[in-house]
């Protein structure tokens, strides 16, 4: 597997099974904002994102959005209205974020995955961090002008790859 390269890959965030992620060991999970639990083009997480996230809090696992987003004031809102930890200004890929979220909920790389809906951030920084990875599908076609230049090299890089749900 390589740095590019997701631990799985699913059609969307509510499609990710809760179950299964327990039934894996994991207890800590880090979410993407943007894209991943919010539409880029909405101010807030649709029901079934939000549906999802309640039932991950009553299996137990523990939820961290870490998110290269600037603006302070729309991580933290989001964490607030979702009910989650965050951590901002992440520079994924680098794996600094995703390890201090690790410290702060008390968790190893073993028992962590990131989701997220880009392989040259959400996965790299996953992998760098050592800890799972689940590649979703983008929510809006809507992505910051640099995003839409990822997104030809992601297409490239995701020839062939069948994501569960679709």
């Amino acid at each position: 597997m390589g740095l590019f390269s997701a631990t799985r890959y699913v059609a969307s965030l509510p499609q990710v099974s809760v179950e299964g992620l327990v039934r894996d060991g994991v207890r800590l999970v880090l979410l993407d904002r943007d894209n991943t639990c919010v539409p880029r083009d909405a101010r807030v997480a649709p029901p079934a994102v939000e549906e999802w996230l309640d039932r991950a809090r009553e299996a137990g696992l523990a939820l961290c959005l870490v998110s290269n987003n600037f603006h302070t004031s729309h991580v933290s809102r989001t964490a607030r209205e979702l009910g989650v930890d965050f951590v901002d200004h992440a520079m994924k890929p680098l794996p600094i974020a995703l390890r201090r979220a690790m410290r702060l909920a008390g968790a190893t790389p073993g028992e962590t995955v990131m989701i997220g809906d880009q392989v040259f951030t959400d996965v790299a920084a996953g992998n760098l961090a050592g800890v799972r990875t689940v590649l979703v599908r983008p929510q809006s076609r809507s992505d910051l002008w640099y995003t839409h230049v990822f997104r030809v090299f992601e297409r490239l890089a995701l020839r062939g790859v069948a994501f569960e749900g679709e």
